[in-house]
């Protein structure tokens, strides 16, 4: 009774059942400053573990709303604070100290201004604190980095889509599921649930909607896509919005750089490490981190939802887009003139010696005729060159004489604010060619058959006959037996129940087909437990190894390849559902890369596996209708080369951009392959095949004396919440599957 009368002032906030709700997460409480995140967070997920849907939803989202106004507070704050007359750091400090500079002048010039505008500025942010967020400020909000993780990953979405669910509110369900999915696009569970809401009747297309990314993304993909179609006039506005939101952001970051989780985690640091100092030095300690936090933002601002790495030279690439388009305009060609040569100038702050830069500027000011008066570079893009530069100047400092780390995230940062030792380590980083850069050529014919001493094995097509690099057929690897034993294999261990990978499910990729899956390890303990034969599970795992090794033989003979994840997988064609059927088995993909159809380029980087080097796929029938493998170009539509399964035929390709493919839908029957990838990486190798070997390898023992049980259901998620909170003594964490 008390714990509902706990969450009624929150489950009041809600709407009515059968009530519109705004689009996104409007306060529910305007005027009253957030409430911590943290606890908000705990609460609902405590909520959440007990059933209680509505105080679940109501905490979460107030969770997330007080995170952002959090944020939004210390922006503002920073902003107001930075202009209040006496808290202005001092414009001009001394150079670098230098043989013959003086300690007690350089300390008596600018030492006390400096202190004095800190003291000042400090006071500033306390009471501006203390009014937006109330009494404590920034804090009493303080947010761990446990769960500033979590709201990274966007974990809470995953709980409020299940909650919507629940209180029948699909189209929020759907909001939350895909705002969590943009995040996390491997997320096989959410996968699936996006797949069961797009086919129910009573959710909308357009409640597929991204509740958190910041709208600079949609303003850059949007100018980026109507530049592509000649649309100048229409691309300025959004590709303007992008830049001016795209730095707007980066301050946002930057005003975060000194709140109180910064802090605590260079104090963490610093124990860590066991460094003892004095005043001057936890000062210098504390404010490095920070610059090195600041230097961060840039590229956490570039940085796509669910991407690891930032799109490259995101600013100077948004400039150079703009001066491209002003240059295209029709309207007031001589603004739009002027405009391009702010733009290609601010362009040239980064890349002084930028010669398309310097070519577009030759000729912007030769269409403009006379030299114009007042026209320069962007001035908000020269504060944040000659910024970010002082910043670097201080760090790179920092790095020479007191042992401090810095990873330059920029790639136009000139070479003399580099030290020389440092310059020489980058230069020699450079010129380190990697083996993913230059994979090893495949080696004569004679070479590979002659290290695999395979008999009855035949090159049916090499790369110039798939019309591509590094891909190839070959045929003979099963005998039509051994295919038999492994499809029985894979009927067995469906029939048991006990299946791994997506447990005969619809397909995560397409509505009209059941996918099954069957890892190594999962069917050595099938066998051990006499669920399925064996000799099948004995045969999956030899059949694998003859994969890898022909694939070392044929492609990298100077390397080693180790199996990386191996998969027993049937798609089966859903009777009914196959009239005018139009999408794939499989979309077009790269294995070690996140492939963009509209650009040509693939991101290797998560949620891509990147360490993937080679992939396999060995067929184990013909007996269906469609699910041919095909090639295509990077743009994912141009058919390059197309395969036709059939027992004991392997597909090996190398696993990057130079090889899409996909699937085309199984429209009949059951189709059955091994799939498998290599990587030249040994702590990426398959570690279930090994203990899959060990586990055949092994003795019988009696019945009932260490015989693994076939896996039960996943407990519900109240379940499992509550054994974590009982066992930690914490609020639960979050889940990662519903």
């Amino acid at each position: 009774m008390f714990r509902f009368l706990r969450w009624l002032p929150l489950l009041l906030l809600l709407p009515p059942p059968g009530s519109p709700e705004p689009p996104g997460l409007a306060p529910l409480s305007a005027g009253a400053p957030p409430q911590a995140p943290d606890l908000l967070y705990a609460d609902g997920l405590r909520a959440y573990a007990a059933g209680a849907w509505a105080p679940a939803v109501a905490l979460l989202r107030e969770a997330l709303r007080s995170r952002a106004a959090l944020g939004r507070a210390r922006r503002d704050c920073a902003a107001r604070c930075a202009a209040e007359p006496g808290a202005a750091f001092p414009a001009l400090l001394p150079a670098s100290p230098g043989p013959d500079s003086g300690p007690g002048a350089a300390r008596g010039a600018w030492e006390p201004l400096l202190l004095r505008a800190a003291l000042r500025r400090a006071e500033c942010l306390t009471q501006c604190g203390a009014r937006r967020l109330g009494p404590g400020g920034a804090a009493r909000l303080r947010v761990g980095r446990a769960l500033q993780d979590a709201f990274r990953r966007r974990e809470p979405y995953n709980y409020l889509q299940r909650a919507y669910y629940q209180l029948k509110k699909l189209d929020l369900a759907a909001a939350a599921a895909h705002t969590f999915f943009v995040a996390n696009p491997t997320h096989l569970q959410m996968r699936e649930d996006m797949a069961k809401y797009r086919r129910m009747s009573g959710v909308r297309p357009q409640s597929f909607r991204d509740l958190e990314t910041p709208p600079y993304w949609a303003a850059y993909d949007t100018g980026l896509e109507l530049l592509g179609h000649q649309e100048a006039a229409l691309a300025v506005p959004c590709l303007e919005e992008a830049l001016q939101e795209s730095l707007a952001q980066v301050e946002s970051c930057r005003a975060g750089c000194e709140g109180p989780e910064e802090q605590q985690r260079a104090e963490e640091e610093a124990e860590g490490t066991g460094s003892q100092g004095g005043l001057y030095e936890a000062i210098a300690g504390h404010w490095i981190g920070v610059l090195q936090c600041r230097q961060r933002c840039v590229g956490d601002t570039a940085t796509r939802p669910g991407r690891s790495f930032p799109v490259p030279d995101f600013l100077p690439s948004q400039l150079r887009r703009l001066h491209e388009a002003h240059a295209q305009g029709q309207w007031g060609k001589v603004g739009n003139l002027s405009q391009a040569v702010e733009n290609v100038l601010s362009v040239l702050l980064f890349y002084p010696e930028d010669e398309a830069a310097r070519k577009a500027l030759d000729q912007y000011q030769a269409q403009l005729g006379d030299p114009r008066r007042g026209l320069g570079p962007r001035e908000d893009i020269r504060r944040f060159v000659l910024r970010s530069l002082g910043e670097k100047r201080q760090l790179y400092y920092a790095v020479e004489h007191l042992g401090a780390s810095f990873k330059d995230p920029d790639p136009w940062t000139p070479a003399a604010f580099i030290p020389e030792a440092l310059r020489e380590k980058l230069r020699e980083d450079l010129e380190k060619r990697p083996w993913d850069h230059e994979p090893p050529q495949p080696k004569p014919l004679t070479h590979w058959k002659d290290v695999l001493l395979l008999e009855g094995v035949t090159l049916t097509q090499d790369a110039r006959q798939l019309n591509g690099s590094e891909r190839a057929v070959l045929d003979g690897l099963l005998t039509p037996a051994e295919c038999g034993v492994l499809l029985q294999l894979a009927k067995d261990a469906a029939e048991s129940g006990a299946r791994s990978g997506y447990q005969g499910r619809r397909s995560p990729h397409t509505p009209h087909e059941r996918f099954e899956g069957l890892t190594v390890l999962k069917a050595a303990q099938l066998a051990r437990a006499g669920t399925v034969g064996s000799q099948g599970a004995q045969l999956l795992l030899e059949a694998s190894e003859r994969v890898r090794s022909l694939t070392q033989a044929y492609f990298s003979p100077d390397r080693t390849l180790h199996l990386s994840f191996t998969h027993l997988v049937c798609r089966s064609a859903i009777e009914g559902e196959q009239a005018q059927r139009m999408d794939l088995s499989h979309p077009v993909h790269a294995d070690n890369c996140v492939l963009d159809p509209d650009t040509g380029e693939c991101w290797r980087e998560p949620p891509a596996y990147t360490y993937r080097d080679y992939s396999g796929l060995l067929y184990l029938n013909d007996d269906f209708q469609g699910g041919d493998l095909f090639f295509t170009e990077p743009n994912a539509l141009t058919v390059t080369a197309q395969v036709r399964p059939r027992c004991g035929r392997l597909v090996a390709f190398s696993s990057g951009v130079e090889n899409p493919h996909g699937v085309w839908a199984v429209t009949r029957g059951r189709r059955c392959s091994l799939a498998l990838w290599h990587t030249w990486a040994p702590e990426h190798g398959e570690q279930e095949w090994t203990e899959a070997k060990e586990l055949l390898q092994e003795p019988e023992k009696e019945e009932g004396e260490g015989m693994p049980s076939r896996d039960p259901a996943p407990e519900p998620p109240s379940h499992r919440l509550q054994r974590v909170q009982d066992k930690a003594g914490k609020p639960p964490r979050v889940r990662e599957e519903l």
